[in-house]
């Protein structure tokens, strides 16, 4: 038996939702923390109350409209003024309440106990990335989103965690109670792990306060989960549970590379050098407004190819790397970052594309120039 050709178009386009359907999941996830299982109890205990107070008005529903059908000849009751009644449709969902508040407040409670923590991290948000430091241990990094360029462009094939991925995640000790102090620099972020129960706005200006508590070892992820600009689908966060031992570790090498950074400011760089590594701070952080190509993406993100910015005076280049531009989506890199990849990137603006000046600016060239900006502040 034949049919018309759009039957066969309407079930081609149909079987893609019918496959993506045997994967569609809405619950919660119970996560892996104490927080989020109590979020999740919650959940379920509130979800559970709303269904049986759902069956039980629907059924009544039913029942009436079925038993006092008009055809079988019934008179309606009339309850104005009954003073039972409105007792008990004050008091019945006065007690539903008691009984949903009562979970409900034990979880707020154990989610704001933020006290006698073993790790304090203080978390920045910027566009688009994450900033965490070390509260008393001199140790801070950006966290930046290290996704391919081919897979955001569709010219790759996609893994399961696209645009999940960073360069150097957020990494605390199993075990030990971990407090996050969350702020942004600029425009509103949320930070958010799903697994861990904690999400929470970070505010310019402001201070919110969050914790965690991991007994397991591994790796979490998560997203910022506030409309930030135009890569705030591209700004992930994820969290590497470690050992005890092995967290020592790790923070003892964190604190040997915040030495060696600091040492490669007296360095002695040839113009290669500071290219190479130039271009790879770039393309972290400059290369989703400017583009790859140096063309950017004008008027809102002008081309530093054969800008005057790029091909200018050193001082003025710079300034607003380190400064920024008021009133525009440039941010101030001087606090992201170090003197050495400020030199890096600017040495590589004025030498790539067709910029080709031969000239490089050099840690120290940097470091002398916010120097003086301090003396004059």
């Amino acid at each position: 038996m034949s049919r018309h050709p759009s039957v066969w178009m309407g079930l081609g386009l149909c079987l893609p939702f019918a496959a993506a359907r045997a994967d569609w999941e809405v619950n919660m996830t119970p996560g892996v923390t104490d927080v989020s299982q109590s979020i999740f109890d919650l959940h379920m205990t509130i979800f559970w109350i709303c269904v049986v107070i759902g069956l039980l008005v629907f059924g009544v529903m039913i029942w009436s409209m079925y038993m006092h059908r008009r055809s079988t000849g019934q008179q309606p009751a009339h309850f104005h003024e009954n003073t039972r009644v409105e007792v008990l449709w004050t008091v019945i969902p006065l007690l539903i309440l008691i009984a949903m508040a009562v979970p409900a407040t034990r979880t707020l409670i154990h989610i704001y106990d933020a006290e006698e923590s073993d790790v304090d991290i203080q978390i920045t948000g910027y566009q688009w990335k994450w900033h965490y430091k070390y509260l008393g241990e001199d140790v801070e990094f950006f966290s930046n989103l290290t996704t391919p360029r081919e897979q955001i462009n569709n010219e790759a094939p996609k893994d399961e965690h696209y645009l999940l991925e960073v360069d150097k995640p957020l990494v605390i000790p199993a075990g030990a109670k971990v407090r996050f102090l969350v702020t942004a620099a600029d425009v509103i972020h949320s930070w958010w792990v799903p697994s861990l129960g904690v999400k929470k706005d970070a505010i310019p200006g402001f201070i919110n306060e969050a914790w965690t508590r991991v007994e397991e070892p591994g790796l979490y992820r998560g997203q910022c989960t506030e409309l930030c600009g135009k890569d705030h689908g591209f700004m992930p966060v994820v969290v590497e549970v470690k050992s005890p031992e092995d967290y020592a570790a790790w923070m003892a090498e964190r604190k040997a590379e915040a030495a060696k950074l600091a040492e490669l400011t007296s360095k002695e760089w040839t113009l290669e050098e500071l290219v190479a590594r130039g271009e790879q701070v770039y393309q972290t952080n400059c290369a989703s407004c400017h583009q790859a190509n140096g063309q950017g993406l004008p008027p809102m993100f002008p081309a530093l190819d054969g800008s005057a910015v790029a091909t200018g005076p050193l001082e003025g280049h710079i300034a607003i790397v380190v400064n920024g531009k008021p009133g525009t989506a440039m941010p101030a890199f001087g606090p992201q970052l170090s003197e050495v990849d400020i030199a890096a990137v600017v040495t590589y603006e004025r030498n790539a594309w067709n910029n080709k000046l031969g000239d490089m600016v050099t840690p120290q060239n940097v470091l002398t120039f916010k120097q003086a900006e301090e003396a004059t502040q």
